[in-house]
C-alpha cells in the first residue's frame, strides 16, 4: 500500500532539513503498487544494475553514473585507480583551481548548452546572493546577436573567466560560441588561453585544443558515463558553482541524502517511487497529461527549465526497449508563482483538464534578520503570507475543478535542499522509465537534428557555390537544379538574404533570389 504524504530529514539518522511530498490532491489508488508490482520490480532492479556499473544503456553501449557522483564509494572500477577515486580527484582539482585564483577574475563566463548549461544556471541562480564570490554569465545558445549581448554585458574582458564545457568538444552551438569569445579576446589584445578553462571529455577535441602550443589555465574532466542532462552534480555544475562561492560538497551532499532514500525497495517509503506512481496513475502510464511546474519561489523559476530537459530528453522516445512504437513521453511546463496567477492558471482552473501540477512550496519567506520579509503589507500580513495564500488557493482551486496537483515542500533553499530537488527528480525519471519501459539515457531525436542540421548546411554551401558561379532563379527552381527541397531552398535563401550574402529580387523574398554583387 502506497501512502499520500511523505516526509524525510536530509541529514543523517533523519536530522537536518525536512523535505515532504504531499499526494494527497492526486487521488490515487492506495494499492497503486500492487497493481503495478511487476513494473516497480523492474525499476528497482534496474536502479541497482545502474548503480553497480552495468551496461544499461545499451543503444549507446554505456554505463550510467551520475549516482556515482554524490557517492565515490558506489562506483566500479575503472581507469586509473577506478571511477571513484576519479570523481574525488575532479573535486581536488576544483578546490585547487578556485584557490589558485584568489581574488583574481570576479566574473565568469560559461560557455555550454544543454545540460553544460542548463543544471549550472538553475545552481547559480537558485543560490545567487549579493555577496557571492564571482558572478556567473552564461552563453548558451549560437544566436550571434546574443552572443553579442552577454559580452557586451562583459566588457571590458580583463577581468573574465571563461569555462568552456562540452564533453566533445564538437557540439556546434558550444563550439561557436568558444570561437566568438575567443575571438572577443584576442580582438581586445587579451590572451585568451590565460582566461580559458575547459572541461570536457580527455582526449575530445576541446581537450586537445586547450593542451595546444599554448596550454588554457586548466582542463577538468567530463566522463562519457555522464550524460549531459544528469551532469550538474560533476564538474559540469560543481565548478561554476564553486567559482560562485556556493558550498559545492553541500549541494552533493543533499543529493547523496536523496539517493539513500530513494534506494528502498518500499514504496510508501522512497519519494521517487511515489512520485513516479503519481505521473503513472495522472497520465495512465502513456503521457496523457502534461506537467505543470509552479515553483512559488524566485530562486526557483528556472527549475521548470531544468526539468524540461530532464524529464522530456529521457522519457521522450519513439519506441520502448522492445523495439515496439509507443510515442511515450511527459510534457514539462512551467513558470512560477503567483505571477502564473496573473497568466495561464485561468486555463488550468478552467480550460483542458490535461494537465497535473507540481506545486513547488518554500516555508521560509527569506533570511530571518531580513527586514522586508517581515513588513506588513496588511495589518497582521506579509507579502510571504500572500504568497503561500496563492499557492494554496490555487492548488484548492485546481482541485474543486477536478485538476490534480502535488506539492514538494521544503523549509528554505540552500546547496543541500537544491542538491536533494534534483536528485529526487532523476531518480523519479529512472524509475518512472523502468514503468513504461523506455531508454531513459539516449537521445535519438537529439541526433536526428544535428544531422538534419548538418546536411541542410551542406546544402546551403552548394546553394552559395550555385549562386556565386552565375546561377539564378527562384527557390523553386534552385531547388530542382540541386535536387533538393524546395521548401528547405526557401529557408536558406530567405536567410542568406536578410544577412546580404545574397540578393532578393522581386515582389518578396520568396520570389527570386540572385548572386549578391
Amino acid at each position: 500500500m502506497i501512502t499520500d504524504y511523505w516526509e524525510g530529514g536530509l541529514g543523517d539518522n533523519g536530522a537536518g532539513p525536512t523535505l515532504a511530498l504531499d499526494l494527497r490532491w492526486m487521488s490515487l489508488p492506495a494499492d497503486l503498487d500492487e497493481r503495478l508490482a511487476p513494473e516497480l520490480a523492474r525499476a528497482y532492479a534496474d536502479l541497482q544494475a545502474t548503480e553497480r556499473g552495468e551496461v544499461v544503456n545499451h543503444d549507446e553501449r554505456r554505463r550510467v553514473g551520475h549516482y556515482w557522483l554524490r557517492a565515490p564509494e558506489l562506483a566500479p572500477d575503472g581507469t586509473n585507480g577506478g571511477f571513484g577515486a576519479e570523481i574525488r580527484a575532479s573535486w581536488q582539482a576544483i578546490d585547487a583551481l578556485v584557490g589558485s585564483l584568489a581574488e583574481r577574475f570576479p566574473r565568469v563566463l560559461v560557455v555550454g548548452i544543454g545540460g553544460s548549461a542548463l543544471g549550472p544556471q538553475l545552481v547559480a541562480d537558485a543560490l545567487s546572493h549579493p555577496g557571492d564570490l564571482r558572478k556567473v554569465a552564461f552563453l548558451d545558445n549560437t544566436d550571434p546577436d546574443g552572443m553579442e549581448r552577454v559580452l557586451g554585458s562583459l566588457a571590458p574582458l580583463s577581468d573574465v573567466l571563461v569555462l568552456v564545457i562540452s564533453k566533445s568538444g564538437g557540439t556546434p552551438e558550444t563550439r561557436n560560441g568558444y570561437l566568438v569569445v575567443k575571438a572577443a579576446f584576442e580582438q581586445a589584445g587579451l590572451d585568451f588561453a590565460e582566461h580559458a578553462v575547459a572541461v570536457t571529455q580527455v582526449g575530445s577535441a576541446l581537450d586537445r585544443e586547450a593542451s595546444g602550443t599554448r596550454p588554457w589555465r586548466a582542463r577538468l574532466p567530463m566522463w562519457d558515463w555522464v550524460g549531459g542532462r544528469t551532469s550538474v552534480t560533476s564538474v559540469v555544475g560543481l565548478l561554476p558553482a564553486a567559482l560562485q562561492g556556493i558550498d559545492m560538497h553541500a549541494f552533493l551532499d543533499g543529493a547523496a541524502a536523496m539517493d539513500r532514500f530513494t534506494r528502498v525497495a518500499n514504496a510508501a517509503e522512497n519519494p521517487a517511487v511515489l512520485m513516479a506512481l503519481a505521473w503513472h496513475s495522472a497520465g495512465h502510464g502513456t503521457g496523457e497529461r502534461a506537467m505543470v511546474v509552479l515553483p512559488y519561489k524566485d530562486r526557483l523559476v528556472l527549475l521548470s527549465r531544468y526539468l524540461q530537459q530532464l524529464i522530456m530528453e529521457s522519457l521522450g522516445k519513439e519506441r520502448d526497449r522492445a523495439g515496439r512504437l509507443v510515442h511515450q513521453g511527459l510534457t514539462v511546463l512551467g513558470n512560477k508563482g503567483s505571477t502564473d496567477q496573473h497568466a495561464y492558471v485561468q486555463q488550468l482552473r478552467d480550460g483542458r483538464n490535461d494537465f497535473f501540477a507540481t506545486f513547488i512550496e518554500v516555508l521560509e519567506d527569506g533570511h530571518p534578520d531580513h527586514l522586508p520579509t517581515r513588513l506588513e503589507v496588511e495589518p497582521g500580513v506579509t507579502s510571504g503570507d500572500y504568497l503561500s495564500g496563492f499557492l494554496a488557493g490555487t492548488r484548492s482551486a485546481l482541485a474543486e475543478a477536478g485538476r490534480p496537483s502535488m506539492t514538494l515542500t521544503v523549509p528554505w533553499v540552500d546547496a543541500s535542499i537544491l542538491g536533494a530537488l534534483v536528485a529526487l527528480f532523476e531518480r523519479t525519471v529512472s524509475i518512472y522509465a523502468s514503468l513504461i519501459d523506455v531508454n531513459a539515457y539516449h537521445q535519438p531525436g537529439v541526433e536526428a537534428g544535428k544531422r538534419a542540421a548538418s546536411r541542410l548546411l551542406g546544402l546551403q554551401s552548394e546553394l552559395v557555390a550555385r549562386l556565386e558561379s552565375g546561377g539564378t532563379g527562384d527557390a523553386a527552381a534552385l531547388a530542382r537544379e540541386l535536387g533538393a527541397d524546395p521548401r528547405e531552398v526557401f529557408h536558406l535563401l530567405r536567410h542568406l538574404a536578410a544577412n546580404g550574402r545574397v540578393a532578393a529580387e522581386g515582389r518578396g523574398l520568396a520570389r527570386t533570389f540572385a548572386r549578391r554583387e
